[in-house]
């Protein structure tokens, strides 16, 4: 038995703050680490005692195990917790903290090792009666091996690197004429992600869903596990939304599935937490596979703590501590439904590009049933160092359908101000038909995407955020008089006019009088009565005698607005001097669609340039995007190579010529 009094949490955002939250439960002193990029975190703020590890590069910080065990052996840790990502699946982080007497909450080495090349996970689990997808897998399969063995297996067939996952490597090949060149590209896709380019086949299973059980073992031999998680909601095999149990599986194929997972674990005489993934035809659901087992806590953990009540990382503490099993498969029961959505700092309406910024205002839901994991306080700032996942809110009901509707509400009343995120995007799915019934597939979430309008805020959003802007003019005004926007002169009054973009839409909201009695309308539409007044952050709009309240920010030109049906975020922006019925100014705009560094100017300050022209080079998250003029017009730099930039932010503008005058 081990005293586990003091444990590092080798990881950082929503998964080191909740680790925390239960070592500190538990009575047990945490330690954070960090990059200088996150040294501001909530999970440092958040721990008893934090370690600088070094730069933000993750290879310099996070990934670096002599710097881990280091701050493990400088704060007395007795445990070290890898969450998930990172080291959490590192046999060489394992071995290097057993060799320091440092208990690694997790697996042993060999665990790891073996269920991290997937052709050799297949075949240990084989031996222990483990279904497995038909197909060949050994190491050193050339291509013609490869080449011949597809066409027993059947088609259509999956190609996949042993090594590694994210779907990087992995071809569906339907047809045999195109099979050579998809084991050639997955060859070089493999080699380049993972330094290893070995290749497996198997049958693709058609309508397949992507079903997962959490397993606990102890170093006693006792396993158990807690039910299957449904993670079929994928974009690009990246998980999106997920849910316990899962709505295919009866009583008895749970049962067998579950079976199925603790032989996996006992394969390798496993220890602690872990997560053994099934392939199962949404046709034949008696029918599963075993794709390959995580060898960690995983991302999705939530919801299967919501439906059996038990704390998984509680669990994985007193595992590591030496503790048997207090749990008996009978103990566990699953009691209602929960469901969790991942909140990623990402713009689906620009193709889901990852996004950025300071956290200027926060909302997080609450309430019975109603969980969050989340990594986020106000004023932090999110950037492209690490993944994009910011958050996860979960619900839990006594039924499917009320868990649903449960975590809709919850991500309306989710804000993150200063940051585009998916959580839209998320609702549009939970609001899918197929979803609502439960009719899932792997594919599903990429054949809806095209159909993902990104929310376009209202006439009356777009009033409430001019609103907001102006009453911010008059509490600097004071009380000089000149500086009040009343908009008062001599003979009649004169409208502020504040000018505001989505990107696909600019106008102006035009407004007179005082908070208490003003007029406004967008362009030259009809008046409407406005009473409008703001507290802090609280803005409170009354438009024709309808009230909507909101939080409000204004950040680097865009104002954030989070009212009762979701976020909303519009750009203030600068005035062009164009004739009345041009193309808006909005539209000549050159903004950064997402942060990162300007790598090349191509145009010169004042130059003429017709539509289509290359004006800036913007990199981010290793890719390069060139932004082209979207009118004829003169060139008007606001930005310089080697810049780094935020998203939306302005890099030129396109000033239209003026039109040539005609003689009477």
């Amino acid at each position: 038995m081990h005293k586990l009094d003091t444990v590092l949490v080798a990881n950082r955002g929503e998964i080191a703050v909740r680790v925390i939250r239960t070592l500190r439960a538990m009575g047990i002193r945490s330690v954070a680490v960090y990059s200088d990029a996150d040294t501001d975190a909530r999970h440092v703020q958040e721990a008893d005692i934090a370690v600088r590890l070094g730069p933000a590069p993750a290879r310099e910080s996070y990934l670096n195990i002599d710097k881990v065990v280091a701050a493990a052996k400088r704060t007395g840790a007795k445990g070290v917790h890898p969450g998930y990502g990172f080291l959490s699946e590192n046999s060489a982080f394992a071995a290097a903290l057993e060799a320091e007497g440092i208990a690694f909450l997790g697996p042993s080495a060999r665990a790891i090792e073996v269920m991290g090349d997937k052709i050799t996970a297949k075949n240990a689990v084989a031996e222990f009666d483990v279904p497995v997808v038909p197909g060949i897998a050994r190491p050193g399969l050339t291509d013609a091996e490869l080449i011949e063995a597809a066409t027993e297996i059947g088609y259509p067939v999956l190609v996949k690197p042993s090594a590694g996952g994210g779907g990087k490597g992995m071809r569906l090949v339907e047809d045999p004429a195109d099979l050579p060149a998809a084991l050639a590209s997955a060859r070089r896709e493999a080699g380049s992600a993972f330094g290893d380019d070995t290749l497996f086949l198997e049958r693709f299973v058609l309508r397949p869903r992507h079903i997962e059980v959490q397993v606990l073992a102890d170093e006693y031999g006792n396993i158990i596990h807690l039910g299957e998680r449904e993670c079929s909601l994928q974009r690009r095999h990246q998980k999106v939304i997920e849910e316990a149990p899962s709505p295919l599986l009866d009583e008895a194929t749970r049962a067998r599935i579950g079976e199925a997972a603790c032989n996996t674990a006992r394969s390798v005489d496993y220890t602690g937490a872990g997560t053994v993934e099934f392939i199962v035809s949404a046709d034949r659901p008696d029918e599963f596979f075993f794709m390959e087992m995580n060898t960690r806590l995983q991302v999705e953990h939530p919801v299967t703590e919501m439906v059996t009540g038990v704390d998984l990382v509680e669990w994985q503490v007193r595992i590591a501590a030496g503790e048997e099993l207090g749990l008996k498969q009978d103990d566990v029961t699953l009691t209602g439904h929960a469901i969790e959505a991942r909140v990623y700092a990402e713009d689906p309406g620009r193709g889901f590009l990852p996004t950025g910024g300071q956290v200027v205002g926060l909302v997080e839901p609450s309430g019975n049933g109603v969980r969050i994991d989340s990594g986020l306080r106000s004023g932090v700032v999110i950037g492209s160092d690490y993944d994009p996942m910011l958050a996860k809110v979960i619900t839990h009901a006594d039924d499917r359908a009320t868990a649903l509707r449960k975590l809709d509400g919850a991500l309306a009343g989710t804000a993150v101000l200063g940051v585009v995120t998916n959580i839209d995007f998320a609702r549009f799915l939970l609001a899918d038909p197929d979803v609502i019934a439960g009719r899932l597939d792997t594919g599903l979430l990429d054949r809806r995407v095209a159909d993902y309008v990104a929310r376009e805020p209202s006439d009356d959003v777009f009033i409430a955020a001019g609103a907001h802007h102006w009453l911010q003019k008059w509490r600097s005004a004071g009380t000089d008089p000149w500086s009040i926007p009343n908009g008062w002169r001599v003979g009649d009054s004169a409208p502020t006019s504040i000018r505001l973009s989505t990107g696909t839409r600019t106008d102006h909201v035009r407004i007179v009088g005082t908070p208490t009695a003003a007029k406004v309308r967008i362009e030259d539409g009809e008046w409407q009565s406005l009473t409008a007044s703001l507290t802090g952050d609280q803005l409170s709009v009354t438009i024709d005698g309808l009230r909507a309240d909101y939080l409000a920010v204004e950040a680097d030109g865009h104002i954030w607005l989070a009212g009762s049906t979701g976020t909303d975020v519009v750009r203030r922006v600068q005035e062009v001097n164009v004739r009345v019925g041009d193309v808006h100014a909005g539209e000549a705009e050159i903004t950064s669609p997402m942060p990162g560094s300007v790598i090349a100017v191509l145009a010169e300050n004042g130059a003429e340039v017709t539509k289509g022209t290359p004006i800036v080079v913007v990199e981010a998250m290793k890719m390069e995007h060139s932004l082209n003029a979207p009118i004829d017009g003169t060139v008007e730099l606001l930005a310089s190579t080697g810049q780094q930039v935020k998203v939306d932010q302005l890099l030129a503008r396109i000033v239209p010529a003026e039109p040539s005058r005609k003689e009477n």
